[in-house]
């Protein structure tokens, strides 16, 4: 059944290259991808792209997508994305850190402005910041 606006489902494709790509490149990207992300924590760079990230690993942008699409189910700005929401999500409930604001928080976490992280954080939580952690915050007390 055809929609209103003429949009059907998304159809999932494979580039060539990415069946092409030996398992133990895709591992080997995988780990540098992890690395600078959990241990660099490079995504509080509001600027920082798979481009960079190429660069500093030795491999073309197209590697850092295959990579991304097979190990993560999500292009690079998705990916880059949920690792600062799930870092915010963490600073937004800890006591050391309820003095910054939602905002400051986005942007300490690599997000480039307050609407480019209030709307991704509601894509991925289906709530703003501020009503997270209010949730949170009551969730806490009631176990008290």
């Amino acid at each position: 059944m055809k929609s209103k606006y003429n949009i059907g489902e998304k159809k999932e494709r494979t580039a060539n290259y990415i069946s092409a790509m030996k398992p133990e490149t895709v591992d080997r990207i995988y780990e540098q991808i992890m690395l600078k992300f959990v241990v660099e924590k490079k995504y509080r760079d509001s600027a920082y792209t798979a481009a960079q990230m190429a660069e500093e690993i030795g491999y073309n942008t197209r590697y850092i997508s295959a990579v991304t699409h097979l190990r993560f189910r999500d292009n690079f700005s998705q990916l880059i994305n949920s690792f600062r929401i799930r870092e915010a999500m963490y600073m937004l409930t800890d006591k050391h850190f309820a003095n910054m604001s939602a905002e400051e928080i986005g942007l300490y976490t690599g997000f480039s402005s307050r609407q480019s992280f209030y709307a991704a954080f509601f894509r991925m939580n289906s709530m703003t910041p501020m009503e997270y952690r209010v949730s949170m915050t009551e969730n806490k007390d009631k176990k008290k």
